[in-house]
């Protein structure tokens, strides 16, 4: 086959991989608009599951992004002066960049042609000409998707809060987390290592708190002045970092999910953030992309019927997605309604954000969740209960949204 690959993130990358691993006669062209090195973001998160995934479509690729990771095991929340821990599983960090260039590298390795700075136009441009399949992976603003705006129903949901995604250089040896009070609400932020150097924090307030802090107002050196200020005692000092705009503003931004209706129209078939995203609190961006990319290539895997295969690909994955898009969108509205959660005492509070994902928790009083959680943890009738309740719960809320 010839396939063109348009994008050259995570998903796009490790789909060329796959491809010239099952058959190293694949002709694979991967274009990227943007310079070498040059990506949003800072680090990446990802779990031991995702480890297993990737040794098993490609052991080499994997071997190196582990090399290259961190890890933790522990969760630390700061709740206005209060410092709270949790034991929890093992994650693991990367930085962005690494990541791309470890799989940029090994793309080559294996035949594939790699370009930066080669933008595609849309689904007429010379790049294209050709080709058996086109995988359209570049991004939530796909142009090759747009092209097919009405093949591909795509539709775009704004979150309701500010964030900005930061950089630091404090190194965080835990997932941690700082809820700090302000006059006009409350402000905070999620906080990871990705490397021995640098850690990656996102902020995160309302829209009353993001204008009452006077941060729409704000260049960036400013924003990032008073952020240090609120997030002292979790940073101890360090830096944030941030990217600044060409007019020295401070890129904060709503987060939009993207929801398609199918994936793929004739050759043309969508990965990654081209055809879906998830909030970010839920750390699964990068891990849905490469899985994205593992289900293509295994549906392409039997020779055969392109459009079948396509198709196969398109309803597997949306089934698959469903759960983490529920997961997504309960983490969204959890802290879209954060003061609710933050009159209990810190302990109990962090408990209930590793409960955020429950479609119960935004329909039962905070105090009395609690207790409820504490009880299924100690009875088998009630912990039966919560799981068959939940779905049924999520399920009439899905109903009644699209009402």
């Amino acid at each position: 086959m010839k396939i063109t690959v348009v994008g050259g993130g995570p998903a796009g990358l490790y789909f060329s991989i796959l491809m010239k691993r099952q058959d190293p006669s694949h002709e694979i062209a991967v274009y990227e608009r943007n310079p070498a090195g040059s990506t949003y973001g800072w680090g990446v998160t990802y779990w031991a599951g995702l480890l297993d995934k990737l040794r098993a479509g490609d052991p080499a690729s994997a071997e190196a992004i582990s090399a290259a990771s961190v890890t933790w095991t522990d969760g630390v929340a700061i709740v206005r002066d209060e410092r709270t821990v949790h034991r929890g599983d093992a994650g693991f960090g990367i930085g962005r960049r690494r990541m791309l260039g470890l799989l940029a590298d090994r793309a080559r390795e294996l035949g594939v042609r790699v370009e930066f700075e080669h933008g595609v136009g849309g689904p007429d441009a010379p790049e294209l000409a050709g080709s058996d399949l086109v995988v359209a992976a570049d991004g939530v603003h796909s142009a090759l998707r747009e092209a097919y705006a009405d093949r591909f129903g795509a539709e775009l949901t704004s979150g309701r809060n500010h964030y900005i995604w930061l950089g630091t250089t404090k190194v965080f040896d835990s997932f941690s987390f700082a809820f700090k009070e302000t006059e006009h609400g409350w402000i905070w932020c999620y906080a990871y290592g990705f490397s021995g150097e640098r850690s990656t924090c996102v902020v995160e307030c309302s829209p009353a708190t993001w204008t009452g802090l006077g941060m729409d107002r704000m260049n960036e050196a400013d924003s990032l002045n008073l952020l240090e200020k609120l997030f002292a005692d979790l940073l101890d000092g360090e830096p944030l970092i941030g990217r600044e705009h060409a007019d020295g503003s401070a890129q904060w931004l709503t987060f939009r999910t993207l929801t398609t209706r199918t994936w793929h129209h004739g050759n043309l078939v969508l990965l990654g953030d081209a055809a879906h995203t998830t909030h970010y609190s839920i750390g699964a961006g990068t891990t849905l992309a490469l899985e994205d990319a593992l289900a293509l290539a295994a549906a392409l895997r039997p020779a055969g019927d392109l459009d079948a295969a396509l198709t196969t690909y398109g309803k597997r994955r949306r089934a698959e997605l469903v759960s983490a898009q529920s997961a997504a969108r309960y983490s969204a509205q959890w802290y879209e309604n954060l003061p609710r959660y933050m009159a209990l005492e810190p302990a109990k509070m962090f408990a209930l954000l590793g409960q955020r994902h429950s479609p119960l928790l935004p329909h039962v009083p905070p105090q009395l969740y609690y207790r409820l959680d504490r009880a299924a943890e100690q009875l088998e009738p009630l912990r039966r209960f919560k799981r068959w309740l939940g779905p049924r719960v999520a399920r009439a809320v899905h109903r009644s949204s699209r009402a």
